[in-house]
Parts: structure tokens; sequence; C-alpha cells
């Protein structure tokens, strides 16, 4: 009698290391759970500045922080236009809700 097999009913033999396939920088993959931000174009460069400089929240946080000290050294009578208001309301809005979260950890936060 012939043998009949199913599509991807046949013998499979695969070796399984979790280890090997979790941890392992050569396969690409460091943890159990990866986040892919989009692709860089210096991968090496952003790889250390993350792990040997600062996180992007760090970042963002100190980026936000002196963003907040230039808004609160800005002239209130300066000219803007509808669309730069627009553009600073909408910072300094998210700027507080930052600062909010912050606060619910119990950590200080600037303000505008």
């Amino acid at each position: 009698m012939p043998t009949f097999k199913l599509p991807l009913s046949g013998d499979v033999v695969q070796s399984i290391n979790p280890w090997t396939s979790f941890f392992s920088p050569s396969g690409g993959q460091y943890g159990l759970v990866n986040i892919n931000l989009g692709q860089s174009s210096e991968p090496k460069v952003e790889a250390d500045v993350l792990s040997d400089v600062a996180s992007y929240g760090k970042q963002l946080g100190q980026i936000g922080d002196a963003l907040i000290v230039l808004l609160n050294h800005l002239p209130k009578h300066a000219t803007l236009s509808h669309e730069e208001k627009a553009a600073i309301e909408a910072l300094e809005k998210l700027l507080n809700a930052v600062a909010d979260k912050k606060e619910t950890h119990g950590r200080k936060a600037m303000r505008p």
C-alpha cells in the first residue's frame, strides 16, 4: 500500500534551543519581546547611544525640558501666526500631559 501524506504532515525534525533562539545576538533578537521602531541609517550608533548615553524617553524628556525653558522666555507679545500659536499650544498640552504622568509616578516634572 502506498504512503499518503497531506501537506505539512511529513516527518519534521527541528532542534529548538530557547536560549539560542531568544537571547542570541547572532539571531537578531536579544530578548523575549523586542520592539522595532523602524529602520536606522546607523543602527550600531543608535544602539550605542541607547545603551551608553540615554534611552529615547530620557532624550525626549531633556528636549521637552529645554523647550519649556525656551517657551518660558518667549515674549508674551511675540507676533505669531495662527498656525504657530496652535503648534505652541499643542506642545504645551503635550508637555503638561507628560508632567501629569511623571507626577503620578512620584517624579518631579517641569511645566510650561
